[in-house]
């Protein structure tokens, strides 16, 4: 298991709002500035599917990101399958002035551990630069 993790000087409330509703998640869900997140859908409950497309701005190279949900507690959990059955755990715990979002998941065996790393731990920073701005 692969553990990233940021603190967003926002209520948890409003994190989770950022993290869960497509008409934010394409404001975030890329690692650079040379990629975007054109298209985002999300029915957050136990069983729901999530997609969202990643794109390079030059148009040359996209892909799909999705699963399915297994296990949604409000403002705490969202725990899903992704499209080729590895596991993923994102938790969110407020503290007094912050609230601290965890991601936990199984590595893919064709790229690097430290690679898969540092690309989920880029999107979850331009995820908590992009809450913090709003």
């Amino acid at each position: 298991m692969i553990h990233i993790e940021t603190k967003i000087h926002k209520p948890i409330a409003e994190v989770w709002e950022f993290w869960t509703n497509p008409k934010h998640i394409v404001n975030w869900n890329f690692a650079n500035e040379d990629w975007h997140c054109p298209k985002a859908e999300n029915d957050l409950q136990k069983g729901g599917k999530f997609s969202s497309t990643m794109a390079s701005k030059d148009g040359k190279m996209s892909f799909d990101f999705g699963g399915i949900y297994t296990k949604i507690i409000n403002h705490k959990l969202i725990a899903y399958s992704l499209e080729d059955g590895r596991k993923v755990e994102v938790k969110f715990t407020e503290d007094v002035t912050e609230t601290v979002v965890e991601n936990i998941f199984e590595p893919e065996k064709t790229n690097p551990k430290a690679m898969q790393k540092a690309g989920w731990q880029a999107v979850l920073n331009n995820f908590k630069n992009y809450v913090e701005k709003q």
